[in-house]
């Protein structure tokens, strides 16, 4: 297998033997973060047995036992044409993560000039994590509650991106409100997706099917997905992108968050390729806009 390939030749470690185990790795900090050397939570994944040639390829990964850790560290190697080093992406799940699929598959085929180096969940059991899992993407439990006990404290949150050397985090269907210390941590560094035109049907409790119900029964004739940054409250930040999605006269719920769902994954992907390509530009008045690859004196 070419996963226990790359374990067996970089690591002493001996390879693992079944492809569908779980692996536990753990990332204990230097002395410096007292808080994470305490807790030395641990972080998921599962060795993947069909990894390609074209996923690998690119990648440089890494095993560093004198401080009993293992690294599976993302090259920074720089596009030759374009001089942009790829970016290294976190994203945020807490269900299927139809999104974090679309934007996985972006990455390995090239359209998004960024890797994925770890997945946050706040759910250890959702689709998204076992398709993280199965990737053989680090899976790190954010944040601790009382059906998940093994979740991480913010602090150890952000130590851990800092830790695989993040760029940008994505949200992707997370559905906790995110900890200050991460949003001081990466200003205008986070963003979220979220299925309605907001400001319109936005906020605590506005998530999923729950949005597509109440803009049909408010009788709105348009509705959306809006990409924005995120801030300390739901759906509030900067918006970044938005996309217009009629509402029909006879439309369910499910009908309608199907054809949403379908302009979500186009444009999260386009939004994510152009922050990967620095093309995201703020005004000085604090509105974030995209320059146009194709013509970079026209933004949208």
């Amino acid at each position: 297998m070419e996963a226990q390939r790359l374990l067996s030749g970089f690591c002493s470690t001996p390879p693992i033997q079944n492809t569908k185990t779980q692996v536990f790795v753990k990332f204990p900090l230097s002395s410096s973060s007292a808080s994470f050397a305490q807790s030395q939570k641990w972080v998921s994944f599962k060795a993947c047995p069909s990894i390609s040639q074209s996923a690998l390829s690119g990648k440089v990964f890494q095993c560093r036992n004198s401080r009993e850790r293992i690294e599976f560290l993302a090259s920074d190697k720089e596009d030759l044409r374009s001089g942009i080093r790829r970016k290294k992406l976190a994203v945020f799940v807490s269900g299927g993560g139809s999104n974090f699929r679309s934007i996985q598959e972006a990455c390995l085929r090239g359209s998004i000039h960024g890797d994925i180096v770890v997945v946050v969940t706040s759910k250890q059991d959702c689709g998204g994590a076992d398709y993280a899992r199965d990737k053989g993407l680090p899976v790190i439990l954010f944040p601790k509650t009382k059906l998940e006990a093994d979740g991480i404290s913010p602090a150890d949150l952000v130590a851990t991106l800092r830790r695989f050397e993040v760029d940008f985090v994505l949200l992707a269907g997370y559905l906790k409100l995110i900890p200050a210390e991460l949003i001081q941590a990466y200003p205008r560094s986070i963003l979220n997706i979220h299925p309605s035109l907001l400001p319109a049907f936005g906020g605590k409790g506005n998530y999923g099917m729950k949005v597509h119900k109440a803009v049909i029964a408010s009788g709105a004739r348009y509705t959306g997905p809006t990409i924005h940054f995120v801030d300390e409250h739901y759906d509030t930040g900067r918006i970044l992108a938005q996309r217009v999605v009629p509402v029909l006269a006879k439309d369910t719920a499910e009908e309608l968050a199907a054809r949403v769902l379908r302009e979500e994954h186009r444009i999260y992907v386009e939004v994510i390729t152009a922050l990967c390509e620095d093309r995201v530009i703020w005004r000085e008045d604090g509105v974030p806009i995209i320059r146009s690859k194709e013509n970079p004196n026209e933004y949208s």
